[in-house]
């Protein structure tokens, strides 16, 4: 009789990761699905990895369910988790959805970090709403998180997509007080 081999919840996020990262979302939602089904263990690597691979295809819908599916089963969130779904939402421009996400980093007691603002950022930028792209520009200052070049560029993009020159002409002067270097993204 031949040893047979059962994938455990290592060769799963391995493998639900190589997908994410070849651009194979579809693939690494099946394995997802199969995991699930036969009851594999699951944990945080799996939920953001196949987060990932939804936020990288633009699938803010998907990334959402299992997002939703993650906290249903109380499997614990971090960081990553967080702004993968973020960044799905911003790819999208849900800015609602996005910043909904920002304020429960609160409730669980997450830091957010560089990504999670810039992310947040971008979904408003994308969204066309430059007062909210502003008030977390200003709390990613308040919070000390560094900013780059990102970070201003967004929020530069927001003001002037909605005709507040001014306010981007100021955030242009901030950025170059600030020695943040002004390359191109």
């Amino acid at each position: 009789a031949r040893n047979e081999m059962q994938p455990d919840t290592i060769t799963f996020n391995a493998t639900i990761s190589a997908c994410e990262k070849g651009g194979a979302w579809g693939q690494a939602l099946q394995l997802f699905s199969v995991m699930m089904r036969n009851h594999v263990k699951f944990d945080t690597i799996t939920f953001s990895a196949a987060i990932s691979s939804c936020e990288k295809a633009a699938e803010w819908r998907k990334s959402l369910q299992i997002f939703d599916a993650m906290l249903r089963l109380m499997v614990e969130c971090n960081s990553i988790t967080f702004n993968s779904t973020i960044s799905a939402c911003e790819k999208a421009g849900k800015w609602k959805h996005a910043l909904h996400l920002f304020s429960a980093m609160d409730q669980r007691m997450i830091e957010r970090d560089r990504v999670t603002f810039n992310a947040g950022i971008s979904a408003c930028e994308k969204g066309g709403n430059w007062h909210p792209a502003l008030q977390l520009f200003v709390a990613m200052a308040r919070s000390k998180v560094e900013m780059d070049a990102a970070s201003f560029h967004a929020c530069m993009s927001a003001c002037a997509t909605c005709g507040e020159w001014e306010k981007a002409l100021q955030l242009f002067g901030d950025m170059t007080e600030s020695q943040v270097k002004c390359g191109t993204i």
